[in-house]
């Protein structure tokens, strides 16, 4: 069982970050995977209307993070400590992507994760990230 499970996380992202919670949309969720859409707007797109790379890191890292949370429960203060994101095609104008992410490793400090991201009803990869989390302490009581 998660410790979040979807409308927990989609609850969670409207808390904690109501500025970007309506971009994201938690669409399943599994012990190690987690797929989340990009609910792609105007202010996500680039001149000649493709997604921004910042918004497909973006992506990327809102989706690991969101994988970890559905493990360890809503750890707000976890943060990216590092990210290398391969750009390998142009994503299909105006149209939502989707990000298959994968937890490779879910320890006490760091957990890592892998991320495809495809054009909704596309499986040619627009983008692959490669990520790694800090998971601060838990509290001392």
């Amino acid at each position: 069982m998660p410790a979040m499970d979807i409308p927990a996380l989609q609850d969670f992202l409207a808390q904690a970050f109501p500025q970007v919670a309506r971009d994201f949309t938690v669409e399943k969720i599994e012990e190690t995977a987690i797929r989340v859409r990009l609910n792609v707007g105007e202010q996500h797109l680039r001149p000649g209307g493709t997604v921004s790379g910042p918004s497909i890191f973006a992506l990327a890292d809102v989706s690991l993070y969101l994988m970890i949370l559905s493990r360890l429960g809503p750890v707000a203060l976890a943060v990216t400590t590092n990210c290398s994101v391969d750009f390998m095609r142009k994503p299909k104008a105006s149209t939502d992507l989707i990000a298959e992410t994968r937890l490779l490793k879910l320890g006490r400090v760091l957990a890592v994760g892998d991320v495809l991201i495809h054009s909704d009803g596309d499986t040619a990869p627009v983008a692959r990230a490669s990520l790694t989390y800090s998971i601060p302490p838990a509290p001392r009581v």
